[in-house]
């Protein structure tokens, strides 16, 4: 059978430049290629046509010995363009481009690594959070080596080229219809080999130090917060970019105290007394001061006072939460004989106006079971 037209095998005209080229290569191979066509003959003799094709066409002086002399000029030997190993060279041009894969024509690796992020949980307690301070934290972490000023080898050295990839951190190979990439075995992927490494940091780069660092706590800090310090991570490996360290602030239980947000709530003890015939008591507030709490006449158990302005700080902005003081009025245990008979006879000269909750309560009871035609046993 007669060959094709190298031209007419790729869709090009005779004028096409090296980019049409390679971009109708590109699409016939990815439509004729075996792995998408298994066990399909016409697909694999197209996908080796193709590929013969755009072996000749690619190269300027078989491109030139074709268009004076057409296929002969490849007859007996004199240059031809077979389906063997030129075949590996001619796809690998494209093999990035179709399925992703890169090799030497990237860019070589320096062989420096960025080191790792660390964190550090840190508990504070409230009143810290309200004014905010400076804490110092100490880190076991490691640090660029500056006997070898963190490149791992040794003084008056330095690493060199791996001769197995040539600076590069991958191998490729071709095998069969593709082109393989593996990590270089020899420097693992670094692009440098160190001949001499440095006795102090054994060739890494780094050795492990304690460090103090001051850290900000601002003012308003919540329980969870986040504090990112760039660059006081772990070194860098062979001079690399150190990582950054994470701050977690977590929040101890206060005694007095629970924190929702910028506000704070307190729960405050009061007499039946205080609660019946009214009054005051002081509170703490959280800078450390006090303030008063009028209680007015006939206050119920449970109820809440705010006091303005009295929270924490809004974080990374202005303004202050509020304070919420909650009453609970406390029943009056072990009492004497006369308490008791007070206790009673005021019992006994109360009405529905005294305890208007209580009395309205009893009175939907009533009316609750007379709907069911059910009475209350007489007392």
């Amino acid at each position: 059978m007669a060959k094709r037209d190298y031209y007419e095998v790729l869709g090009v005209a005779r004028g096409a430049n090296e980019a049409d080229l390679k971009s109708a290569f590109r699409k016939l191979a990815m439509k004729f290629h075996p792995d998408r066509n298994p066990g399909n003959k016409d697909c694999e003799h197209h996908f080796k046509e193709v590929n013969e094709a755009y072996d000749v066409l690619k190269d300027a002086q078989k491109r030139a010995a074709y268009d004076r002399f057409g296929h002969a000029a490849f007859e007996h030997g004199t240059g031809g363009a077979g389906f063997g190993a030129d075949f590996a060279s001619s796809f690998a041009d494209i093999f990035e481009d179709l399925f992703g894969m890169g090799g030497a024509r990237r860019g070589r690796p320096s062989g420096r690594e960025r080191g790792a992020d660390l964190r550090y949980n840190m508990e504070i307690a409230l009143t810290e959070a309200f004014t905010g301070k400076t804490a110092q934290v100490r880190i076991p972490t490691a640090v660029s080596c500056e006997v070898c000023s963190g490149n791992g080898a040794k003084a008056g050295s330095r690493p060199k080229t791996c001769p197995t990839c040539g600076g590069y951190g991958k191998i490729r190979h071709a095998q069969g219809f593709f082109t393989m990439e593996r990590t270089c075995p020899a420097c693992h992927g670094r692009g440098q080999v160190i001949e001499d490494p440095c006795p102090t940091c054994a060739g890494s780069g780094r050795v492990t130090r304690e460090r103090t660092l001051a850290v900000n706590i601002p003012a308003g800090v919540e329980d969870g917060t986040r504090i990112r310090l760039a660059g006081e991570g772990e070194a860098g490996a062979r001079g690399g970019p150190s990582g950054d360290l994470y701050i977690f602030i977590s929040l101890a239980q206060h005694p007095f105290f629970q924190r929702d947000g910028a506000d704070l709530h307190c729960r405050v003890p009061i007499s039946m007394v205080t609660a019946a015939l009214g009054g005051g008591f002081d509170v703490p507030t959280i800078d450390g001061g006090k303030t008063r709490v009028k209680v007015p006449e006939g206050t119920q158990s449970g109820r809440v006072f705010r006091l303005h302005g009295k929270g924490m700080p809004v974080l990374r902005a202005r303004g202050t939460g509020d304070m919420y003081v909650q009453v609970m009025v406390e029943t009056p245990q072990k009492l004497s004989k006369r308490q008791k008979e007070i206790l009673a006879e005021f019992d006994r000269q109360s009405s529905g106006e005294t305890h208007p909750e209580s009395a309205g309560f009893f009175t939907k009871v009533k009316e609750f079971l007379d709907g069911f035609g059910n009475h209350p046993d007489p007392a």
